[in-house]
């Protein structure tokens, strides 16, 4: 990415980097004896959340300063396959050929939230989300009116719109009417963040907002319970910046952060790829709760074993140690990924036979390694080392079940039910730490109002501070519910009513209950 951006210089610090440590808590604003630089509003991260916040306080009139961490701006957003969750009937979708409609949307999304769900962001974003797709394509966001009917983790073309989750994948189509809602800026291949972002920055430098890089901020400034700053290192010096009407935290998760995560959410510990970028340390969160913030679902997260593309592979079973299946295997990854993480230490294996050994030189994108081959499916069993009878049984019980067309017990799509009864057989090895990709990242962090206001453990709100993106609990609350596109969309989303709220607000306001 190569945006035009323009910056902004601090001038030269009289502190160094030693007076204050990364585990520092808030600084008193009587202590700063020089404001390096003053602004209207202060975003710390610029990623999806905070650029989208950027530009709402922006267009509501505020003068506002970005600092990142990073060398250039886009954060994990640009990274990512930048597929953003909405539906309602969006232009895409009418384009494609499918009518979806809000109530459906919000009866999905409410179920993917899992039992930590937030109905009031919940509702927002499903009553707002054709006013966010019409946002986005007013920031320069293209979506090319194209569907992508397979099973993958991203369109593989310029291809818009596909199903992201578990919309058409039992119990979830039992709650809501299935419809795909995953739509992904024009790009081919699995790099729509990249000119997501694009257009966001750019957008954003073209209405006056001032980006600095290499600028990590590290403490809270507070006036008594008021927050009215960041201390930030630039080129191991401290310096201070005035926010007077709002500083929002969207710095991201805390998933590069192993004590964090250890202490916060152990099972994403388990996992053996870091889904993020470098910066994803939790700082946000940090100095939110150093501020009077409070941490919420901090336990959950995302976790991912891509065991497709290809999609033939989900007509295959996928077993555990007993040789029976547990779950349908048409699911979401990361479905799966939070059902073997539920009980990491069993062994798992993903079957095939002989109609889909021209994959074996193509294996799943989760790179798991072969375990066993087998000219019959007793002598797979006997090389998997699982119990005597069980996976044949598990094998007869299965493609029975495909030559009726119906899976009465774990309610696989009749359209991947297929029998597997072409002999030979071979295994996928999906246990945990045997070579196979499990992609984590987190889903915990301050609450917040769907407004952005920060929200402290006695229900009232701390003056002048907000926060989006993964610096709080947003849409995604739940690992075995999540659906590709609701990150993004939560971030942009979010990011942009922290930044109207910011931009509205003035220094001096008493701080208020949340009822």
């Amino acid at each position: 990415m190569n945006p035009d951006v323009t910056w902004l210089f601090a001038d030269t610090p009289e502190n160094v980097m030693n007076n204050a440590s990364p585990h520092a808590t808030i600084i008193d604003s009587a202590d700063v004896k020089h404001w390096h630089v003053e602004t209207e509003v202060l975003i710390v991260g610029g990623g999806g959340a905070g650029i989208s916040a950027a530009i709402e306080a922006a267009d509501a009139g505020a003068a506002v300063v970005v600092l990142e961490a990073a060398s250039e701006s886009g954060g994990s957003t640009a990274l990512a396959g930048g597929l953003i969750y909405m539906g309602g009937g969006t232009p895409t979708q009418l384009a494609c050929g499918f009518d979806d409609d809000i109530e459906e949307m919000y009866k999905y999304l409410i179920q993917a939230a899992g039992p930590n769900a937030d109905a009031e962001k919940v509702r927002l974003y499903c009553d707002r989300t054709l006013e966010h797709y019409d946002w986005l394509i007013h920031q320069g966001v293209v979506f090319k009116p194209e569907y992508y009917p397979e099973k993958h983790t991203n369109t593989p073309n310029e291809a818009a719109l596909m199903f992201t989750g578990n919309e058409d994948a039992w119990p979830y189509n039992t709650h809501a009417k299935p419809a795909p809602r995953g739509h992904k800026p024009q790009i081919k291949g699995d790099h729509g963040g990249v000119p997501l972002m694009e257009n966001l920055l750019r957008s954003a430098c073209r209405k006056g907002v001032e980006i600095m890089c290499d600028t990590r901020a590290l403490n809270i400034i507070m006036n008594d319970s008021v927050v009215v700053g960041i201390a930030a290192r630039i080129d191991m010096q401290m310096c201070y910046f005035k926010a007077r009407r709002g500083v929002i935290l969207t710095t991201g998760g805390f998933i590069m952060n192993r004590d964090m995560v250890a202490e916060y959410a152990p099972r994403l510990a388990i996992g053996n790829y870091p889904n993020g970028n470098p910066n994803d340390t939790g700082d946000g969160i940090r100095m939110g709760i150093n501020a009077g913030g409070v941490g919420v679902n901090m336990d959950e997260g995302f976790i991912c074993t891509p065991f497709y593309p290809p999609h033939q592979f989900i007509e295959s079973i996928i077993v555990d140690e007993t040789g029976n299946r547990f779950i349908n295997e048409d699911v979401y990854h990361g479905r799966l990924g939070s059902a073997i993480l539920d009980r990491p230490d069993g062994r798992y294996y993903l079957i095939i036979d002989s109609r889909h050994f021209e994959v074996l030189n193509r294996p799943p994108m989760g790179g798991y390694p072969v375990a066993g081959t087998g000219e019959t499916i007793a002598e797979l069993e006997r090389e998997l080392k699982l119990p005597l009878g069980a996976l044949v049984r598990t094998l007869n019980t299965y493609n029975q079940c495909a030559t009726d067309g119906q899976d009465p017990t774990y309610h696989k799509s009749s359209k991947y039910l297929i029998p597997l009864n072409q002999p030979p057989y071979a295994a996928f090895d999906l246990t945990v730490g045997n070579g196979g990709i499990y992609a984590t990242m987190t889903f915990g962090g301050l609450e917040t109002l769907p407004t952005g206001e920060v929200v402290t453990a006695n229900n009232t709100l701390v003056p002048g501070l907000y926060a989006a993106g993964r610096n709080s609990a947003g849409l995604p609350r739940c690992a075995e519910g999540y659906a590709s596109g609701m990150s993004i969309g939560d971030a942009t989303f979010f990011g942009r009513l922290a930044g109207l709220s910011a931009s509205k607000r003035r220094l001096g306001q008493a701080q208020k209950s949340v009822n």
